[in-house]
């Protein structure tokens, strides 16, 4: 009788390796003219995507970088000259009065143009896709790293296609779309959808390019990466970079046996917090609700939090700027911000999901998107945008919600339209509400304010 196998332990490094090295032997080696690579919250998208372009430039192939806003094109250009100060750079930007991040003018191998003729002959040239939309040339660049791909709509994959010989495209299939979707069902399932992403548009013309995956987020801890793999991935599933324990928050000043300390302190032993409000139908900018997120945030800060972590063996403090809140509104986010500078608070972040998807904090803090509302509409229930505000953390998530939400979900059902010829990469919105509420239900904290 044959003993069973011995399960072998995961090592995310080497599974992040094995990956990497697949991705970038596909992209220098591969017959194909494109690879695509799905990435999950944290897993390294824009390491990825600059050690690509130094090894493109080292093998002595120029390349273009397309990403979609002017802060993704100039953290690239930052994280490139680190990488590699001697590497020649070329930053083509608009002609408006503030093009770029002025840090890039202390980068004495960046030289950065309006003119796309200015970079000529220079080994890299990053600039956003709608600018790369206007450039004419006679020569293509050989490769093209797109990065926030899935970010990237089909008619601005199209405008600059002429551009580049093969490219590699890099995105997270998670993240909330940088367009509206309203209109669009004329087009659902055709190959020339104009609203679809630049991905989907990509495989459905090409089926048979390689796919990869990068298969560890190193930002979300042990607590959070299999309910975000579950929940939003379930495609794509990813691990955790870190095991439990690896990672411990701690607070100087004891609970004073609040509700916000309550639920901070359940996030700090177990990464997940739900503090849970009366059921009751409010207005978008529930008073209650926002007074409780300055509340959290103000425990968050006055008990003295201090995060340990693979990155270093000493505690870090919890300052401000390692808190984030997030919100589905900016009017949400703009009464969040009120009522934290009453209180003297200025340095936390606050926005939409739309505005913090791509960073990361310590502590998030969050209003879940259907506290409060009498329906659930497409808009709040888009999967994107519950994802991104339950992966921002490397530490604790903690929701604030009025109780009622399995209830409304219930009551609203999902009755999306099944579409043909569909690639389907995320899960339904109804689906995924419903398992992160089940989750948060383990962690919840009442509070009658």
């Amino acid at each position: 009788m044959t003993a069973p196998a011995r399960e072998t332990a995961f090592d995310p490094g080497a599974a992040a390796a094995r990956a990497t090295d697949a991705i970038l032997r596909d992209t220098l080696h591969g017959p194909h003219r494109g690879v695509v690579v799905d990435s999950p919250p944290g897993a390294g998208k824009s390491t990825l995507v600059v050690r690509a372009a130094l090894e493109l430039a080292a093998a002595g192939r120029p390349l273009m970088v397309i990403a979609q806003t002017n802060a993704q094109v100039d953290d690239l250009v930052v994280r490139l000259a680190e990488k590699n100060p001697e590497l020649p750079v070329g930053r083509l930007h608009s002609s408006d009065a503030d093009p770029y991040d002025k840090a890039l003018d202390d980068l004495p191998n960046v030289r950065k143009s309006a003119k796309a003729a200015d970079l000529a002959g220079l080994d890299v040239v990053l600039s956003t896709a709608a600018k790369w939309a206007h450039v004419k040339t006679d020569e293509p660049w050989r490769h093209a790293i797109v990065d926030e791909a899935y970010q990237m709509r089909s008619d601005a994959l199209l405008a600059v296609a002429g551009l580049f010989e093969r490219a590699l495209f890099v995105g997270d299939p998670g993240q909330l779309d940088p367009f509206s979707i309203v209109g669009s069902e004329q087009w659902a399932g055709l190959s020339y959808d104009p609203s679809a992403s630049a991905v989907t548009t990509l495989l459905a013309h090409n089926p048979e390019l390689p796919q990869h995956r990068l298969p560890v987020s190193w930002r979300l801890p042990a607590s959070a990466a299999p309910l975000v793999s579950d929940a939003f991935y379930p495609y794509t599933p990813f691990r955790s970079g870190t095991a439990a324990g690896d990672r411990r928050l701690t607070f100087a000043v004891a609970s004073d046996g609040s509700a916000p300390d309550r639920v901070i302190d359940e996030a700090a032993a177990s990464g997940w917090g739900l503090l849970e409000l009366p059921a009751r139908y409010t207005p978008r900018t529930d008073p209650e609700a926002v007074r409780a997120l300055a509340a959290v945030v103000r425990r968050l800060l006055e008990r003295g939090g201090a995060a340990t972590s693979e990155r270093s063996p000493d505690p870090a403090p919890l300052t401000a700027d390692r808190i984030a809140v997030g919100t589905a509104h900016r009017d949400q986010a703009a009464a969040v911000r009120a009522a934290l500078a009453d209180l003297g608070i200025t340095d936390v972040t606050v926005d939409t999901a739309n505005r913090l998807q791509g960073r990361e904090f310590d502590v998030t803090v969050v209003l879940h998107p259907l506290s409060g509302r009498p329906d659930a509409t497409a808009f709040h229930l888009e999967t994107g945008r519950l994802c991104v505000l339950t992966s921002r953390h490397r530490h604790a998530c903690i929701v604030i919600c009025r109780a009622g939400v399995s209830e409304l979900l219930d009551d609203h059902p999902s009755t999306e339209p099944v579409q043909l010829g569909v690639t389907v990469k995320f899960p339904d919105g109804w689906e995924a509400s419903h398992a992160v509420l089940a989750r948060l239900r383990e962690h919840r904290v009442g509070w009658r304010p």
